[in-house]
C-alpha cells in the first residue's frame, strides 16, 4: 500500500502545537518552582500545599471529557485559542498580593483550561498525518512539555529570585496571549477530516466498547502510573531539592531541569524508534505497546532505589532516570487508540483516556504532602513518596504490556460496529 502524503503545512502546524504545549507546561510547573517562596509567604503547610498541587486538576478531566466531545463537531483551530486565552487569564491575578483562596481558586480555572489541551492537540495533529506518519510529531507535540520547563524554569526562577513570584505568573500570562495571537493569525484546521460522505459511511462503534476494550484500559493504566510521577515532578521536585536536599532556589532552579531533559531524549527517542519498527514491518503491539510499557517497569525499579542511596547527586541522578522514562508512554499511546477509533468518536475517546489517566494529578500530590507532613523528618516523607511512586509506576507498566494490543482491537471492535443513524 502507497503512503499518503503528509499535507503541505503539517510541519508549520506541529511547530505551533509544540509551543502551545510548551506554554502548557510553564503553566504547570510555575507553582512546583515557586513553591518555597509560596510556602513561606502565605505560611503553608506541606499538606496545604500538596492541596494546591491537586487543585489544578479539580477541573481537569471534566473539562477534557466536555471539550472532547465539543471537538468531534467544533473545529480544533478554535477550541485551541479558547484554551490559550483562558490560560492567560488564569495566571493574572497571581500579579497582585492574593491569599491561598485566590490561588486555589485560579489553578483550578487553569487546570479546567489546560484539562483538554493534550487531547485537542494530538486530535489536531491526527488531521495533518496519516496514521503511519503520526508517531513522530505525536513525539514533538510531547516535546512541547519538556521544553516547556527546559526553557521556561531559568526564566522564571531568576524573576522569582531576583523579584518574586507573583512577576513568574504574570509573565506567563503575557506569553499565553502572544501564542493565541500567533495561532490566530497562522493555525489552520487539517485537511485530513471526514467529509458527509466518508461519515456516511464510516460504521460507529458504541462508545461502551470503546472505552471497555483492553487496549484502551491499558493505556488509561499504563499513562495513569507516569502522571502519577510527572504531577510529582511539577509540585514537588524544586520543594524535595530545597527542603530535603538543602540546595538554595537558585541551585534548584537548574537542577529542576534535568528530569525534563532527559524526559526529552527519551520521547523524541521513542517516536523515532517506533516509526522505525513500523516501516520495518513491527505490529503496532510491539512497535508502541511493548515500547511504551516496558520503560514505566524499568523506571519504577530505578525509583525503588532511592530511598536506599545517600542524600545527593546520586539520589537526584536516579529520580531523574526513574521518571524521565515515563514519558515514553505519552509518545505511543494516543496513535494505538487512533488506530482503532472511528475519526467521528476520535476526539472524544482521546480526550476521556486523558481525563481518566489524569486523576492521577489529584491524588498524587496530596499523597506526597500528607506524607511529608506526617513523617518525622521531611526527607523520610519524601522517600516514602518516591516508594509509592515506585510501587505505583511497576504496577501500571505491568499492566500496559498485558493489555496493549492496538494491531488486533479495530478488527474486533468492529463486529459490534454499528451505521451512524443508529447509534
Amino acid at each position: 500500500m502507497t503512503a499518503q502524503p503528509t499535507p503541505k503545512g503539517a510541519w508549520k502546524i506541529t511547530f505551533l502545537l509544540f509551543l502551545f504545549m510548551l506554554v502548557n507546561f510553564a503553566d504547570k510547573i510555575v507553582v512546583g518552582l515557586a513553591g518555597v517562596p509560596i510556602m513561606t509567604e502565605l505560611k503553608l503547610e506541606p499538606e496545604s500545599f500538596g492541596l494546591l498541587g491537586s487543585s489544578f486538576f479539580f477541573l481537569f478531566s471534566i473539562a477534557a471529557i466536555i471539550v472532547g466531545f465539543i471537538v468531534n463537531r467544533i473545529d480544533t483551530r478554535w477550541v485551541l485559542l479558547a484554551l490559550a486565552l483562558i490560560w492567560a487569564l488564569a495566571q493574572f491575578p497571581m500579579v497582585g498580593t492574593i491569599g491561598f483562596t485566590t490561588l486555589l481558586v485560579c489553578r483550578v480555572i487553569l487546570g479546567a483550561g489546560e484539562g483538554p489541551a493534550a487531547s485537542v492537540a494530538a486530535h489536531a495533529i491526527f488531521k495533518w498525518f496519516p496514521d503511519e506518519k503520526r508517531t513522530l510529531p505525536i513525539a514533538i507535540l510531547s516535546q512541547g512539555s519538556a521544553f516547556g520547563v527546559i526553557l521556561a524554569v531559568p526564566a522564571l526562577n531568576w524573576l522569582i529570585v531576583n523579584y518574586s513570584w507573583h512577576y513568574a505568573f504574570g509573565a506567563l500570562g503575557v506569553v499565553g496571549l502572544m501564542w493565541a495571537v500567533a495561532w490566530l493569525i497562522l493555525g489552520k484546521e487539517g485537511p485530513l477530516v471526514q467529509t458527509a460522505a466518508m461519515a456516511a459511511n464510516e460504521p460507529r462503534i458504541p462508545y461502551f466498547r470503546l472505552l471497555t476494550s483492553r487496549t484502551f484500559a491499558g493505556c488509561v493504566a499504563a499513562t495513569f502510573g507516569a502522571y502519577w510521577a510527572l504531577s510529582l515532578g511539577l509540585t514537588w521536585f524544586t520543594p524535595f531539592i530545597v527542603k530535603g536536599l538543602g540546595f538554595s532556589q537558585q541551585q534548584a532552579g537548574f537542577i529542576s531541569i534535568l528530569p525534563w531533559v532527559f524526559g526529552a531524549v527519551m520521547v523524541l527517542l521513542t517516536g523515532w524508534i517506533s516509526q522505525l519498527m513500523l516501516a520495518r514491518g513491527f505490529t503496532t503491539r510491539g512497535a508502541r505497546g511493548v515500547l511504551g510499557a516496558v520503560p514505566l517497569i524499568v523506571g519504577g525499579l530505578i525509583l525503588a532505589v532511592i530511598p536506599h542511596v545517600a542524600p545527593g547527586a546520586l539520589m537526584i541522578a536516579l529520580l531523574v532516570v526513574g521518571s524521565g522514562l515515563c514519558g515514553s508512554i505519552y509518545v505511543v499511546c494516543s496513535p494505538m487508540l487512533g488506530e482503532f477509533t472511528p475519526v467521528s468518536q476520535r476526539g472524544a475517546i482521546i480526550s476521556i483516556y486523558g481525563a481518566l489517566y489524569t486523576l492521577a494529578g489529584i491524588v498524587a500530590p496530596y499523597v506526597m504532602g500528607s506524607v511529608i507532613q506526617s513523617a518525622a523528618a521531611p526527607l523520610d516523607g519524601y522517600m516514602t513518596g518516591f516508594t509509592i511512586n515506585a510501587v505505583i509506576l511497576v504496577v501500571s507498566g505491568l499492566l500496559g504490556l498485558a493489555l496493549l494490543w492496538p494491531n488486533t482491537e479495530r478488527a474486533r471492535l468492529t463486529a459490534h460496529a454499528v451505521q451512524p443513524k443508529f447509534a
